[in-house]
């Protein structure tokens, strides 16, 4: 199998578990094979004969990433180009390098200035306040201001970073995705420790909703190059991952519907001129009945292949949009399927919602249910072996993690 088709060559930027549900679509669809370019092989792509994987080391930086690009723009010259990222990092280097790259690939992604308005959290929340979205009370912690800001909530308080590409590239003892702090003591700790990294960008800070991860609400929309939305899907997580480097990303989702929720993000979308691929995480406040909106992501969601096996194939959208030229009617996706990444024991034994659990069992027993990472098409038995064991690991994870965290 040759990557492409005739028509067209899908060049995914990134190699984790986002590019292999972009992949699986673009297979599932086409019948073809998918060019993954990454920085390292992970297990998500690796022994995979629905992709060729590219390591290409250091590529998530500005003078390796537009060359190496450049060069793949050549090595398929003559044939249309789609190019995606899988991760904050590549679509923001899309974005930055558009100019360069509009004659070679079809781009689906928003400009530079749109962009700078929607990728820092803090800007985010000013867009909230013209929209009407509700948002958590937040504050803005600074490496000037850390020993001095003001939070106007009380604890448990949220502590991430604002710029999430400058922060996944640092380290420090303890690190994870997001903090949860209980007190001063606490949120001065992980905050000293953040920015005694490499990290010197703004913190957001922010009130603790409450509920478990049932509360979560993830939406993902594509809008169309004629600036109006093609698809929108809203997706009820039941767990998230609670490991360090994975708390906020959703291990098992429920596909649902709110009608006027999703008009709202429509209207929203169309009015900012946004094109392409958005992914916006919330949680419902049973406080006082809103979706308290914690960010968009300009690109789809890591966890956004539950959009595609509920029955509407995200990168068909694309296709259908960029390459084919076809005129896309709006759907408001309802059908019902469960997504998962974890093993069935793991999701029953550690979800909160026992609606959402019942319900889960009863896609389980009529076969709406699937893991993205393993493909009937797809079967190479290292790659089999790998995933299993990755899976089973998923025990000592949560058995590990669940719950924590904080700084330790």
């Amino acid at each position: 199998m040759t990557v492409g088709n005739e028509d067209f060559v899908p060049i995914l930027l990134g190699s984790d578990m986002n590019a292999y549900g972009m992949a699986r679509s673009f297979h599932e669809e086409y019948g073809i094979q998918s060019l993954v370019l990454g920085r390292a092989a992970l297990s998500a792509t690796s022994h995979s004969k629905i992709l060729q994987l590219r390591e290409i080391p250091n590529l998530n930086e500005q003078d390796v990433f537009l060359p190496a690009i450049l060069k793949v723009a050549e090595e398929f010259k003559g044939r249309k180009l789609l190019l995606l990222a899988c991760g904050d990092d590549y679509a923001k280097l899309i974005i930055n390098n558009k100019p360069a790259l509009t004659p070679y690939f079809s781009i689906p992604y928003i400009d530079q200035v749109l962009m700078d308005r929607l990728l820092l959290k803090e800007n985010f929340y000013d867009i909230c306040e013209q929209y009407s979205f509700s948002y958590p009370k937040t504050a803005l912690c600074t490496v000037e201001n850390k020993d001095t800001f003001e939070m106007d909530f009380i604890y448990p308080i949220i502590i991430k970073a604002s710029n999430s590409v400058a922060y996944w590239n640092c380290s420090f003892p303890g690190k994870k995705k997001v903090f949860v702090a209980h007190d001063e003591a606490e949120k001065n700790a992980i905050i000293d420790a953040i920015y005694n990294s490499s990290y010197q960008d703004n913190l957001t800070i922010q009130e603790f909703i409450p509920g478990d991860d049932s509360f979560m609400r993830v939406l993902n929309a594509y809008v169309g190059k004629d600036g109006k939305v093609k698809l929108m899907s809203l997706g009820n997580p039941i767990l998230e991952e609670h490991s360090p480097e994975g708390i906020g990303s959703y291990a098992a989702i429920i596909n649902t519907f709110d009608e006027a929720l999703l008009d709202k993000v429509r209207h929203f979308l169309e009015d900012i001129g946004y094109t392409g691929f958005a992914n916006f995480d919330m949680k419902y406040d049973e406080r006082d009945g809103e979706y308290k909106l914690f960010e968009i992501n300009l690109r789809n969601g890591r966890s956004s292949y539950y959009v595609s096996a509920s029955g509407h194939n995200l990168m068909k959208y694309v296709t259908d949009d960029h390459i084919y030229d076809q005129s896309i009617e709006l759907t408001y996706a309802k059908d019902k399927h469960l997504w998962l990444i974890i093993p069935k024991g793991v999701l029953f034994k550690y979800a909160q919602n026992d609606r959402l659990k019942k319900e889960a069992k009863e896609l389980i027993a009529n076969g709406q249910w699937t893991n993205s990472l393993f493909y009937s098409k797809d079967f190479n038995i290292i790659r089999w072996v790998k995933l299993k064991l990755n899976n089973l690991n998923y025990y000592r994870k949560y058995k590990k993690y669940f719950n924590n965290k904080g700084l330790s």
